[in-house]
């Protein structure tokens, strides 16, 4: 267990390279939920070999292996050693428990806030009295589409009907769960952090995408240029324009080198997932079997 474990911790820091990679050869949809599913299994794996470091180093404690009924500690390492490190792990748990519950807690509290705001308005559209040009999509059942009257007074009919048709294409793909779950697993290991920013750029490019099969590319790429205001809630998704206009406009049928790239990284980041939880699950298996010799029992084969 001493080395498996460490690979569910180590694991995270590759996924962000190959996440920023991915973006550029996947198509947009696919690419969302390979990060973020990518995302939450090695941020369940991480957190899960967190809790078998704090075991070890908690049966050098003489009341837990009592509590236990255990003869002798799980380690025959170094007391101290065991011990510190079992510290360590049992601080970052508490972590990945209390700052992503408060991060929900302040999500929570802003959608709150901005379903008060979009209370009054009848239908779909919420237009806010703002000088400052912005736009979000508001989820919720029914889901809204934000705008402020200064974004509005910037854009022309056709690129009224683009962002709506984006902002739409958020809503209907619950972008904002996807947004969520990544931002939530990197609270809980900082390697994951890093897929962040590759994933909003993904769902962006997926809304892109959508609003132009409707309203067209050239209409859509003219409001894509506009820059978002800094007003709007966490939830809200904005990712680097110029590249997703650029993207937008050359989009097509990919390459066979695209493809076979796509693929590489693609199956990069399931060997991560499958490795980070295989090593978690070997770890625990080890935990287990040691346990049983520490209770003076044989164990398993």
């Amino acid at each position: 267990m001493i080395y498996m474990v460490w690979v569910p911790l180590l694991v995270p820091f590759l996924a962000g390279p190959a996440g920023r990679r991915l973006v550029s050869c996947l198509p947009p949809r696919q690419s969302s939920w390979l990060l973020t599913l990518t995302a939450a299994g090695l941020a369940v794996s991480s957190t899960a070999a967190l809790a078998l470091l704090v075991v070890p180093g908690a049966t050098h404690v003489h009341a837990v292996a009592a509590i236990g009924g255990l003869l002798t500690p799980l380690s025959t390492g170094s007391p101290d050693a065991v011990v510190a490190v079992a510290m360590v792990a049992a601080v970052l748990l508490v972590w990945c428990a209390a700052v992503p519950a408060r991060r929900l807690h302040r999500l929570g509290a802003q959608l709150r806030r901005a379903r008060r705001l979009a209370a009054g308005a009848d239908g779909e559209l919420v237009v806010l009295k703002d000088d400052s040009p912005d736009a979000y999509a508001l989820p919720g059942r029914p889901g809204k589409v934000v705008v402020t009257s200064g974004m509005l007074r910037a854009l022309s009919a056709a690129e009224r009907e683009a962002l709506f048709a984006h902002e739409r294409a958020h809503l209907t793909g619950r972008h904002h769960r996807f947004l969520t779950v990544v931002e939530l697993a990197g609270l809980c290991h900082p390697g994951l952090r890093a897929l962040r920013e590759p994933l909003s750029y993904a769902l962006e490019r997926s809304a892109d995408e959508t609003a132009a099969r409707a309203v067209g590319r050239a209409a859509l790429a003219a409001r894509a240029t506009r820059s978002p205001g800094a007003g709007r809630p966490g939830f809200a998704l904005a990712g680097p324009v110029p590249r997703r206009v650029a993207a937008l406009l050359s989009s097509g049928a990919p390459t066979r080198g695209r493809r076979r790239t796509s693929h590489v990284i693609a199956a990069a980041l399931l060997a991560c997932l499958v490795l980070s939880a295989a090593a978690a699950l070997e770890a625990a298996d080890d935990l287990h079997a040691g346990i049983e010799i520490a209770h003076g029992e044989s164990p398993r084969d």
